[in-house]
Order: C-alpha cells, then sequence, then structure tokens
C-alpha cells in the first residue's frame, strides 16, 4: 500500500462563507413591497420549500445562494412572519417599533432602534 501524497491531493473546496448583512432585533424594510419587520431568525441559505419559491414571479425571484430572514413583519393592514432574502432587505432606521404581537415572545425590549433578545432556554 502507498502512502497519500498529500501535496497531490486535491483539497476539497468549502463552500463559500458569507456573513449575514443584517442581524438578529434589527428592524428592516422590503425594498420592494411596502412592509417593515423585525429580524427573528437567519437562514445562511435558502431554507423554504420550492413550491414558497417557484410562487414568486421568475422576474423578482431571489437567488438562494444568500442569507434568508425570518421576520416578525407588518404592513397597513396586518401582521404576519415573511421570509424574504437578503437582497430584498433595506435597514429601517426610522426607530419605529414593529407592532407585532409576537414582538414580546422573541425580545424584551427595543434600544437605539434595536430589539434586544430575550434569553431562551434550548430544548
Amino acid at each position: 500500500m502507498e502512502p497519500i501524497n498529500q501535496a497531490s491531493t486535491p483539497a476539497l473546496a468549502a463552500p463559500p462563507v458569507r456573513c449575514a448583512k443584517f442581524a438578529i432585533g434589527q428592524v428592516v424594510k422590503h425594498r420592494i413591497y411596502p412592509f417593515r419587520g423585525v429580524i427573528f431568525d437567519v437562514d445562511p441559505v435558502f431554507a423554504n420549500t420550492e413550491e414558497w419559491l417557484s410562487s414568486i414571479p421568475e422576474e423578482v425571484r431571489p437567488r438562494r445562494d444568500q442569507p434568508f430572514y425570518h421576520l416578525l413583519a407588518e404592513n397597513a393592514q396586518t401582521t404576519y412572519v415573511a421570509y424574504v432574502s437578503e437582497q430584498n432587505l433595506l435597514a429601517d432606521d426610522t426607530g419605529k417599533p414593529v407592532s407585532h404581537p409576537q414582538v414580546p415572545q422573541f425580545f424584551k425590549e427595543m434600544k437605539r432602534g434595536h430589539y434586544v433578545s430575550r434569553e431562551r432556554s434550548l430544548h
């Protein structure tokens, strides 16, 4: 059995590591649609269903290889949970709180326009 020459063994390429542009607790707004929200979770790349992705018109469909954010969202009519690609988000610097009823479940207060996460135990 011959020893493996590590110099000639091709290295496995690691997928590129991207840092998320936005943080948990940050208030953001959609780049196209009229809603805003607070981020409560981040997926490093697309992690939703194919059905969800294909329901978005192709001309505005986001790339999969970017962070996707879970938002406690609001618009002029209602509150809901949204899943939004990084390319479609902008920072909301209004300093206004988000009126979603689940905000207190995830965050204890808002300081300088940013929500402070609650300490949560993992099960």
